[in-house]
């Protein structure tokens, strides 16, 4: 029983950890896209940067799920178990 509670609990590690590479790049640009339109009294860096930190948070998730992937390759992964037996 013990082993299953890891397992779930490294689960919802690694999907809060996508969570968190997806929301903070966009908060970060969206609040810096906010402040140089009030500044520059334009309506259109907020958009912009939006989609730039959409963009960064995907890129940020691609790059963990690389990372998982890789360390799958290996039989000392912390991060997924293993299903398969070998």
């Amino acid at each position: 029983m013990k082993k299953n509670n890891n397992s779930v609990l490294r689960a919802l590690s690694m999907i809060s950890q996508f969570g968190i590479n997806m929301v903070v790049p966009i908060a970060m640009c969206c609040a810096g896209g906010y402040f140089l339109d009030q500044w520059l009294g334009t309506e259109f860096f907020f958009i912009i940067l939006f989609f730039v930190g959409a963009a960064a948070g995907a890129w940020n998730v691609y790059k963990t799920v690389r990372t998982i992937v890789k360390l799958d390759e290996r039989k000392d992964n912390p991060y997924v178990s293993r299903i398969r037996k070998e």
